[in-house]
């Protein structure tokens, strides 16, 4: 499959969330008026474009007849840029799936989290790397966690857990540890880090 421009995943996320809430895909008038095109015709031209890289297929002749292929209805989603406060797996956070046949990991993983930043370089951990991540709430001392504090989701090594004081090491010398009061911070951990993939291209 080829890579989408950022307004066809735009299109395609619309019709992903359409068919969450409604059931159904959206009509071409219905995606041009919540994207602000001029006309239908624009959105069928994208549409076409979407189906031409393999995301979705198009049914002549139903203004409903949009069907998403089957490996964007299944697999594991990778997460990129998490909205502030919103629910890390929520619909505009996922970049795409990745079929769960082509998991190497041991571990089951719920979802992988795309890394921004150098804070984890000295465990391995590198920018635009994929973590794979479980979703547990069996948090232990020493292992790579995703925390989230207040509204901001990060990844660190947790290195003390006590109910005055959680302390989140950054794996690179010139960051220094995040510490959190839980009685004053919001803070929740959204899974543990099972394994990373490279992109090496």
């Amino acid at each position: 499959m080829k890579n989408l421009t950022d307004r066809q995943k735009e299109i395609l996320n619309l019709i992903k969330s359409f068919i969450g809430d409604y059931g159904f895909p959206p009509t071409r008038a219905e995606i041009s008026k919540e994207l602000g095109f001029k006309s239908a015709n624009a959105a069928e031209q994208h549409l076409r474009a979407i189906e031409k890289k393999g995301f979705i297929k198009i049914l002549s002749g139903a203004s409903r007849g949009i069907v998403l292929s089957k490996e964007e209805e299944k697999g594991i989603p990778v997460i990129g840029l998490v909205a502030a406060g919103g629910p890390i797996l929520a619909q505009e956070n996922i970049e795409k799936r990745i079929p769960d046949s082509q998991s190497l990991l041991s571990e089951s993983v719920d979802y992988y989290l795309r890394v921004k930043g150098d804070s984890m370089v000295d465990v391995g951990i590198f920018e635009e790397d994929l973590i794979g991540v479980k979703k547990t709430n069996d948090i232990k001392v020493g292992s790579v966690v995703v925390a989230r504090i207040n509204d901001e989701v990060t990844v660190k090594t947790l290195k003390k857990f006590s109910s005055e004081e959680v302390i989140l090491k950054a794996e690179n010398e010139n960051y220094s540890d995040i510490k959190v009061n839980p009685s004053v911070d919001e803070l929740n951990f959204e899974g543990t880090c099972v394994g990373l993939l490279r992109n090496l291209s």
